[in-house]
């Protein structure tokens, strides 16, 4: 009888990360890896990532490896389709992008099997849709429902290193679908969890997560462990070392993650890199960086809508947001202002390659209806958060960092925040004073303190 797909969800048991065994019993672990299109940018680090799989391989794990399209491709390929047509985003415009923009990994899978062949290994490639990873139909923002990982097993049980396509799979009508930028992060992230693998390493092009960029703020640390919570939060407010779907999937089935970089020399011991880049850990434990805030995210990639002049009346939210919720467009601040005169100003803010769209949609659809005053819009602000699970114990963190932003003259225009981060929306100007400010008044440019014995 086949087996069923491994579906999503999983089981919450947590799966024995590599670490957790002497090295003797180190042999056959399941290992996933993942890289990014710079770490697959051209032949020759191709061969260096065949290099580096292929030392994990001969060290007695079984090897998934999910990459990237390489550096750039899939750009160049949507490129292509936008200058055949420039239409307006529709179903069937959808569909055919995702044709062509999964076209990156699937050359991407085929090199890296043909590099691993030449160091010697057993090696097959698979896309999305030959495992398969089921998905729904939302094209270019698809959503994994299944993995099928008997064929994969099949191959791992006979020595094979299988490499599968990041960012794509196949809906119910057998359409090709993708799951989004950066897509690929959650591919791998879903096939640890259906696999129950050991550990999910994620290579990039940098060696870890940072306190805050390193190119806004020179003194930004790596940290050696992060929980869970904070990677969420800091995926979430603009971090871009990892996809936010990526670790909210890595949450729910509890797979362990490892951020490291694959530029370090393929081959460092293995002991040592297993053990490198930043653990994204669900145990809040004592040896942790128990800073009361562990870093600072920003996001320049927004803009801000107000819908003047609302009826302030039950359902009125529901009005202005419904409509753009069903054009899938994502929202993330909202505030709705206090009622004079029974009217209401409503603020949101969205993805800046969202907001002609919304703009477009709130002016020609909601305004009508609702009767509001005015649609305002502003693409040029940012968003900067904290972050840090200490936020939960200490008092007064949030008004730190108002006092700090008000000392350097930048003005707030939304606030919102969670048991463990306080966001603020302002302008797109102020943003790397307010990021340089906040990281030095939190003390993250201090070397970590050492945990007692």
């Amino acid at each position: 009888m086949p087996r069923r797909p491994a579906k999503m969800p999983g089981s919450r048991r947590r799966a024995p990360r590599p670490t957790d065994f002497p090295a003797a019993a180190f042999l056959m672990a399941l290992i996933v890896h993942k890289y990014g299109g710079t770490s697959m940018g051209s032949t020759e680090r191709i061969r260096n990532v065949a290099k580096r799989v292929a030392k994990w391989a001969r060290a007695g794990h079984q090897m998934v490896v999910v990459p990237s399209a390489m550096s750039g491709e899939t750009n160049r390929l949507l490129g292509l389709a936008k200058e055949l047509s420039p239409a307006s985003h529709t179903p069937q415009l959808a569909r055919e992008l995702d044709m062509i923009a999964a076209t990156g990994e699937q050359v991407s899978v085929g090199l890296l099997a043909i590099a691993l062949q030449a160091e010697g290994l057993q090696a097959v490639s698979y896309t999305g849709w030959q495992v398969p990873v089921r998905t729904d139909s939302a094209y270019t923002k698809a959503r994994i429902e299944s993995i099928d990982d008997v064929r994969v097993r099949a191959d791992l049980a006979a020595g094979k290193v299988v490499v599968i396509t990041g960012f794509q799979g196949i809906d119910g009508d057998g359409h090709i679908t993708t799951l989004g930028r950066g897509g690929s992060d959650t591919s791998a992230v879903a096939v640890a969890a259906a696999m129950k693998a050991a550990e999910c390493l994620i290579y990039t092009d940098v060696d870890g997560v940072y306190t805050t960029d390193p190119r806004v703020v020179p003194e930004a640390r790596r940290l050696s462990a992060i929980s869970f919570e904070e990677m969420l939060e800091m995926a979430s407010l603009g971090s871009k070392v990892l996809q936010i779907r990526s670790v909210e999937f890595a949450g729910k089935y509890r797979v362990p993650l490892r951020v490291l970089s694959s530029f370090t020399p393929w081959d460092i011991p293995l002991d040592e890199e297993a053990k490198s880049g930043t653990l994204i850990t669900f145990e809040e434990d004592e040896n942790m960086e128990q800073a009361v805030v562990s870093g600072i995210a920003f996001n320049r990639d927004e803009a801000k809508i107000t819908v003047m002049g609302v009826p302030d009346k039950p359902g009125i939210a529901f009005q202005i947001l419904g409509p753009v919720a069903e054009a899938n467009i994502d929202i993330d601040v909202i505030i709705q202002n206090v009622s004079h005169d029974g009217k209401t100003d409503f603020s949101f803010t969205v993805h800046r390659n969202d907001y002609a769209r919304t703009m477009e949609l709130l002016k020609g659809t909601v305004q009508p209806v609702i009767n509001a005053a005015q649609v305002l819009g502003d693409p040029k602000i940012c968003k900067v958060s904290i972050v840090g699970i200490g936020m939960r114990s200490h008092v007064g963190v949030a008004s730190r960092m108002f006092r700090v932003l008000s000392e350097e003259g930048i003005n707030i225009q939304m606030i919102s925040t969670s048991e463990i981060k306080t966001s603020v929306v302002i302008d797109e100007k102020y943003m790397e004073l307010a990021v340089r400010a906040l990281h030095k008044a939190f003390d993250l440019d201090a070397p970590a303190a050492v945990p007692a014995a």
